[in-house]
């Protein structure tokens, strides 16, 4: 290799005159005392330089500092992509960084990002075995799909997905689309795959042929061999208690999880008895996630004989909903809604402002500014917990960019709505997907606030349980045996193998997101779970209309007033006077929120606002 010769792996990947530079590095030292974990601590760090665009960071420093968003949002990508396919036992640290070098506009560098993470992963003595890839998919005018089109062209396609998968599986697919039919989408999904078979296949000869040049195989012995009798023995022994713990039937969190407390209880008291110094090495990690795959199984094997889940639902139920569109006094709240679903729930406030009051980040491509955004907040209180509050966390950056993405393409045009929509969503009850709960809180409260939505959208998030053996890629067809959930909830996300968000309305799918904990999933098992998904966004949208059946006809009175002018080209310098000391006197001097100056041609828009 040229970079990064003392990283456990490092790639240089390169299109068109794009460069991006990754590296894998390991805690691999053969010598330390192990910590078993149940879990990988894996952690993933995508930067886009300046420098890659010939730019200069703006601020005192001059210095790339704290990731922007988009950033963020490419981080979770590749963690997501990589983190189910690590083998189990394995928990030593694990660090992925990817910088993007160079930028080429003509190339999606987040592609590019992912597919050098995972060659870098692969090719080094890391324990990884599978090969994966991803790709960006979008469609042009005529419907066709376009593989890894630039970010300009995502921009004005219909459909942007990105899907990961290795040679035969699903990883991950994150995305959003202007009303795409399921067919589209599971057509989007195949012809992303199929690029992404014939990548795993390069990367793995690059990966294999670097091993051979290095003279290092991959540290296998670092994974923990798992006696997989603890697991049947706890089964046989435990089994018929948890028959009973996850019968319940109950819809309150508190119950349900008690249930399954006084079991784990149990459990631990047999086989956790003798002292830690005389047990086995991880052998606490063992019987956790023993039970864990005994409770998995056994709400499987209850859906499957009965269709019923653990708070009495069958597979197919939502949950039931609960709404208050304009639940903040309108004198000071431009619009909001309440929206719960079982004990989830959402409070969304909406703010309209002007150009003023627009996102501005700064990008590889240059500074932008959104006219619609979103913004999710998730409190420790939402889950009855104290905790850290700050700054958003990827979680809510991660989750907040979904619930965006679900409502932008039903957000009208600024010339049928001038102003600027800012929501925000409050998170005050969590079990099982707040960004969907957001995506429908968001709807109610733009359409109480006034806003014009060209129509009103929902979500709802999807679980899956697998048999234990179909998880590690193993067993008869997945689509024999797997059991898809609709609006699942928290106890269904961890303890299942899927999360599947999608939102949209009866005709199509704004946006969708899978989360997997598995080696993959089928497309067939993918199309089913789209097909259920319709029917159960359908449900919670019909709940919506009933209460919110259109936009309020008038605006808030906190609502500020804007008023538009157009004048001469020669008057503008006028208007803005000697270093602007004009305009700014004219703000003071009439109390105005603001004056925005458009300059184009002969005449120059002038734009009044004030309360």
């Amino acid at each position: 290799g040229e970079l990064g010769r003392l990283a456990a792996g490092s790639v240089v990947c390169k299109q068109g005159a794009t460069v991006v530079y990754s590296t894998a590095c390991g805690d691999l030292w053969d010598k330390k005392e192990e910590t078993v974990e149940d879990f990988v601590p894996l952690s993933v760090h995508y930067q886009e330089r300046s420098s890659a665009a010939g730019r200069t960071p703006g601020g005192y420093i001059k210095r790339d500092g704290r990731p922007s968003d988009d950033e963020v949002l490419v981080s979770r990508i590749i963690d997501r992509t990589l983190r189910p396919l690590f083998p189990p036992g394995f928990c030593r640290e694990v660090q992925i960084l990817s910088w993007v070098m160079s930028y080429d506009k003509a190339v999606n560098t987040d592609p590019l990002a992912v597919f050098s993470s995972a060659a870098a992963l692969v090719a080094s003595p890391i324990p990884y075995e599978k090969t994966i890839s991803g790709v960006c998919v979008g469609m042009d005018d005529k419907g066709n799909y376009v593989i890894n089109p630039s970010r300009e062209v995502l921009a004005e396609s219909r459909l942007n997905l990105f899907v990961s998968g290795t040679e035969d599986s699903v990883m991950m697919i994150e995305g959003a689309a202007d009303f795409l039919t399921e067919e589209e989408m599971e057509g989007a999904i195949a012809a992303g795959m199929e690029v992404i078979a014939m990548q795993c296949k390069g990367i793995r000869m690059f990966a294999d042929a670097a091993l051979k040049a290095r003279g290092v195989e991959p540290k296998l012995h670092l994974v923990r061999k798992v006696d997989d009798s603890l697991y049947e023995d706890m089964y046989n022994r435990f089994g018929p208690d948890m028959d009973k713990g996850i019968r319940t039937g109950s819809r309150l969190k508190n119950e349900v999880y008690s249930a399954f407390d006084v079991v784990e209880k149990k459990v631990k008291e047999h086989y956790l008895a003798a002292p830690k110094e005389e047990q086995a090495p991880g052998f606490d990690i063992d019987v956790k996630t023993s039970f864990k795959r005994m409770a998995s199984e056994k709400m499987r094997e209850m859906a499957v004989a009965e269709d019923l889940r653990v708070d009495g639902r069958t597979t197919r139920e939502v949950r039931p909903i609960e709404i208050s569109a304009g639940y903040l006094p309108a004198e000071c709240v431009h619009g909001s809604a309440v929206f719960t679903r079982g004990e989830t729930q959402s409070l969304a406030t909406v703010t309209l402002g002007d150009k003023g009051s627009r996102q501005r980040t700064e990008t590889l491509d240059g500074e932008q500014s959104k006219r619609f955004y979103l913004q999710y907040i998730f409190p420790p209180s939402s889950v009855g917990e104290c905790g850290r509050v700050g700054t958003p966390g990827r979680r809510e950056i991660g989750h907040g960019n979904l619930a965006e993405r679900g409502l932008r393409p039903v957000i009208p045009s600024e010339a049928d709505f001038a102003y600027n929509i800012r929501v925000e969503s409050l998170i005050t009850e969590s079990c099982g997907s707040s960004s969907m709960a957001s995506v429908c809180s968001g709807t109610l409260a733009m359409m109480d606030a006034g806003v014009p939505l060209l129509r009103p959208v929902a979500g709802v998030a999807m679980g899956l349980l697998l048999p234990y053996d179909q998880k590690q890629g193993g067993g008869a067809d997945q689509d024999d045996q797997a059991v898809i959930l609709t609006d699942i909830l928290g106890l269904e996300d961890g303890l299942g193998t899927m999360d599947f968000k999608v939102t949209g309305d009866a005709k199509g799918i704004t946006a969708f997101q899978l989360d997997i904990k598995c080696e993959g999933l089928s497309l067939g098992l993918l199309k089913r779970a789209l097909e259920q998904a319709k029917e159960g966004r359908l449900h919670i949208l019909y709940h919506m209309l009933k209460a919110k059946p259109k936009h309020s006809d008038t605006l808030s009175p906190s609502v500020p007033k804007m008023l538009t002018l157009k004048v001469p080209q020669s008057a503008i310098g006028k208007i803005i006077g000697p270093g602007g000391a004009m305009i700014r006197s004219l703000i003071e001097d009439f109390g105005l929120i603001n004056m925005d100056i458009e300059e184009g041609g002969t005449e120059g828009v002038v734009v009044i606002t004030s309360l």
